[in-house]
């Protein structure tokens, strides 16, 4: 490799690396708040019958199924991440797979806020609450894993084709 594709590299992996913590912190940040803004509180409506601000903490996963089951949770948290940081790593440093640079950043930076709140508190910190469709509890991690799993499902199916993931066989 020479030095300036090592570089560059290098440049983009502190980018992904600042970019992932900026996201983490984003989503801890929010959470932070929510405690000093709703815990013990009335909810703030912020559109009447369809979005409110409403602090619970989530023992569970999404929509708080398996109750009380942190090291599972814990365990499939730490697994996803490694897998999409070496997933991450073998992608190709083009344009074209920008996107799904972007999408796996984006669901193992809230894979990590939830599951520092798990290690650190033994919960998830959820705070807003779309009564309108009574839809659960969820925070900015949530927001984060969510929205860009429905956006990967979509490119992988819709924009790469199949040789693009050829990378994932080529050995290193």
């Amino acid at each position: 490799m020479n030095k300036n594709k090592k570089t560059s590299r290098i440049v983009s992996c502190i980018l992904w690396i600042l970019l992932w913590g900026i996201l983490i912190l984003l989503d801890l940040g929010t959470k932070a708040a929510a405690v000093q803004a709703l815990q013990g509180k009335p909810p703030i409506v912020l559109m009447d019958g369809v979005l409110e601000l409403l602090y619970i903490q989530n023992t569970g996963a999404a929509f708080s199924l398996l109750e009380n089951a942190q090291w599972l949770f814990i365990l499939i948290a730490v697994l996803a991440v490694l897998f999409i940081t070496l997933f991450l790593i073998r992608i190709p440093k083009k344009r074209h797979f920008l996107p799904l640079q972007i999408l796996l950043t984006l669901i193992s930076a809230g894979a990590v806020g939830n599951l520092i709140d798990r290690i650190r508190l033994g919960y998830v910190r959820d705070f807003i609450y779309f009564s309108l469709i009574d839809f659960p509890v969820f925070n900015v991690a949530d927001i984060y894993v969510t929205v860009s799993t429905v956006l990967l499902v979509l490119v992988v199916l819709f924009y790469y084709k199949e040789e693009d993931f050829d990378f994932l066989h080529r050995k290193s």
